[in-house]
C-alpha cells in the first residue's frame, strides 16, 4: 500500500472531520483508504493510502478542493439534539461477521446483500409497524411505485446537481439492427459486455431511484390539492444509490429499501405533522429497547452545488433531523430523517394547494436495512435474545 500526505491548505475544525470521511473516498479512484491527521483540535492533514503509484500533486489538488469548497466556508454550529434514547448500553459490535457465517446474510456483489429467516420476517415487520403508524396517524395513502425513474424527475428535485456521487443511470442499446449485431460480435469476441458498450446506448433518460419522495411529487405534478387539511402518502420501495467503497455490511448498500411519507399541506401542518411522527418513532424505538439520539444534520452536498451554503441553511433552519442508532465499539448508524423542504418541491414540480400558491412538503425516510442492523448490533441475531417488542415484529402478518 503506497501512502500519500496530502497537507490542508485551510486545516478544518475537527468537528468537521465526519463531513470530510463521508466525501473523500469519491475523490478518486486511486484512494483504497484514508486516516485524519489531527492536531490540537483542527485536521491539518490526511494520509491516502492507495494500491498503485498515484499521481500525488492531482490528489492533493482534488481534496484541497473538496475541503475549500464543501467544509472550509461553513460556519461552526452546534450540533443540536432532540432526543435520546432511554436504552443505553451494550450491542453486540460485531454481529455481521456472525451474520455471514451463519449463512443468514450473503453478499451478492458491491453494496449488495441478500439475507434469510428470520432476518426477511424482521425487516417486512419493522416496515408494517412504522407503515401502521403514518396510516393510522395521518390517514396515509399508500402506493407501490416503479423501480426506474425518469431523469428528468430528478433534475427538476435538483438531486444530480446536488449528489452527483450517488447516481446511478439506466440505458440500453440503440434500437437498431447493425447496433444489436455488433454487439453480439464483440461479445462472443471478449465473452462478456464489452467495455466499449456506452458507445451504443441511447441517452440516460432514466434512473434507479435514490428514494422513494420524489416517485410522490413526479405523481403530483402539475395537481392542485385541496386547500385544507394534510395530505399524505406513503411507500415502500427499492432505492440506489452509489456508495463505492463506503459500503459495509447492512449499514451503506447501492441497493436498500426505504420506507418513506410525504407530507403535502401548509406550513404549520407539515411542520405539526414532522414533529408528531418523530416523537412516535421515538417512542417506537425505546419501545424496540434501542439506543440511539436524533439530531439536527445535513446531507453530503458535494463539490459545484454551492454545499457550504445548503448544508449552512439545512442546520440553521433545522430543516433536517436525523436518527442515529448506536452499534457499540463508540460507532453509530443513520436509520432514518425527518425532513422540511417549505415550498421548493411545490414550485419544481408545480404542485398547488388552492387558493395559496405552491403546496409546502415534508417526509420522513427510514433505511429498512439499516435499522434491521442496528435492531441485530443491539440485540444479536437469536431470536431468544430479542425483546417481546420485537419478537413480534415476526410474528405479524
Amino acid at each position: 500500500m503506497i501512502e500519500t500526505t496530502v497537507v490542508l491548505r485551510t486545516p478544518i475544525a475537527e468537528a468537521q472531520a465526519a463531513e470530510l470521511e463521508r466525501r473523500i473516498l469519491f475523490v478518486s479512484p486511486h484512494i483504497s483508504s484514508f486516516r485524519l491527521v489531527v492536531r490540537d483540535g483542527a485536521v491539518h492533514s490526511v494520509l491516502l493510502f492507495s494500491t498503485g503509484e498515484p499521481d500525488r500533486a492531482a490528489l492533493t489538488t482534488k481534496v484541497n478542493a473538496l475541503v475549500e469548497t464543501d467544509l472550509v466556508p461553513q460556519p461552526e454550529l452546534p450540533v443540536k439534539v432532540v432526543w435520546e434514547s432511554a436504552h443505553a448500553g451494550a450491542a453486540h459490535a460485531d454481529v455481521y461477521p456472525s451474520l455471514l457465517a451463519s449463512g443468514l446474510v450473503s453478499e451478492c456483489g458491491e453494496g449488495q446483500v441478500a439475507f434469510a429467516e428470520p432476518l426477511i420476517s424482521l425487516l417486512d415487520g419493522l416496515d408494517r409497524r412504522i407503515r401502521g403508524i403514518v396510516v393510522a396517524a395521518f390517514g396515509a395513502t399508500e402506493y407501490r411505485y416503479p423501480t426506474l425513474i425518469r431523469t428528468d424527475v430528478l433534475d427538476r428535485a435538483g438531486y444530480p446537481a446536488a449528489f452527483p456521487q450517488f447516481l446511478m443511470f439506466v440505458t440500453r442499446l440503440h434500437e437498431d439492427l447493425d447496433v444489436y449485431r455488433e454487439f453480439q460480435e464483440a461479445h462472443e469476441t471478449v465473452g462478456s459486455v464489452p467495455p466499449a458498450v456506452l458507445t451504443q446506448c441511447r441517452n440516460v433518460d432514466y434512473c434507479l431511484p435514490p428514494t422513494m419522495c420524489f416517485h410522490t411529487f413526479a405523481q403530483y405534478r402539475g395537481r392542485a390539492l385541496p386547500g385544507t387539511g394534510l395530505h399524505t402518502v406513503t411507500s415502500c420501495g427499492k432505492s440506489f444509490r452509489h456508495e463505492g467503497r463506503y459500503a459495509t455490511t447492512l449499514e451503506r448498500l447501492w441497493d436498500f429499501t426505504i420506507r418513506e411519507t410525504v407530507f403535502l399541506g401548509g406550513r404549520g401542518e407539515v411542520l405539526d405533522a414532522r414533529e408528531s411522527l418523530m416523537r412516535t418513532i421515538f417512542d417506537l424505538f425505546d419501545e424496540w429497547e434501542l439506543d440511539g439520539y436524533c439530531q439536527v444534520a445535513t446531507d453530503p452536498f458535494f463539490v459545484g452545488a454551492d454545499p457550504a451554503s445548503k448544508a449552512w441553511s439545512q442546520r440553521l433552519l433545522e430543516l433536517k433531523y436525523e436518527v442515529r442508532l448506536r452499534l457499540g465499539s463508540g460507532r453509530d448508524l443513520a436509520v432514518g430523517s425527518f425532513n422540511f423542504h417549505d415550498d421548493f418541491f411545490g414550485r419544481s414540480f408545480d404542485i398547488t394547494r388552492a387558493g395559496d400558491g405552491p403546496v409546502v412538503s415534508g417526509c420522513a425516510g427510514f433505511g429498512l436495512e439499516r435499522l434491521l442492523y442496528a435492531v441485530l448490533s443491539r440485540h444479536g441475531a437469536d431470536p431468544d435474545g430479542w425483546p417481546p417488542a420485537v419478537r413480534e415484529l415476526c410474528g405479524e402478518r
